[in-house]
């Protein structure tokens, strides 16, 4: 009997377990799908990003698909900061360690922006650094 009670809470974590593992496989499936829209898209736990032509739209992943979903346009972007720690980093050298890392898109027409999240540094670096590349490429085109 007694070992029988110091097996259940084991067997309780490992279906806690299959439970959480299977949400997060409908979640990228759900990814998946809406990710074939985009030229370029990625997927962390925090945000989706997919960028097709001058637009990117992002959004929270959840297991049904994104969900509050935004888009907005690179013509109207005037600056791509990249955050760590609330911090100003550059893209080419980006820190090792941070707890919140975020590419913000500071627009012409407002005072608002959009921060969108990432979980993993070089990614957010790499994803900053093609960014601007675009930026600069719409710039340096004739309107």
């Amino acid at each position: 009997m007694e070992r029988g009670l110091l097996w259940l809470p084991l067997l309780v974590m490992f279906f806690w377990l299959a439970w959480q593992g299977s949400k997060e496989y409908q979640k990228v499936e759900a990814y998946r799908t809406w990710a074939e829209q985009f030229e370029r898209a990625k997927y962390d736990i925090y945000a989706v990003l997919g960028q097709k032509g001058n637009n990117l739209t992002w959004g929270k992943p959840t297991p049904q698909g994104p969900i509050k979903l935004e888009t907005f346009s690179l013509l109207d972007v005037t600056q791509i900061q990249f955050l760590v720690d609330e911090k100003l980093v550059d893209v080419e050298n980006p820190p090792d360690k941070g707890r919140s890392i975020e590419l913000e898109f500071l627009f012409s027409k407002s005072t608002n922006s959009v921060r969108v999240p990432f979980t993993e540094i070089p990614l957010a670096a790499e994803w900053g650094k093609f960014l601007q590349r675009v930026l600069q490429d719409l710039r340096s085109q004739p309107q």
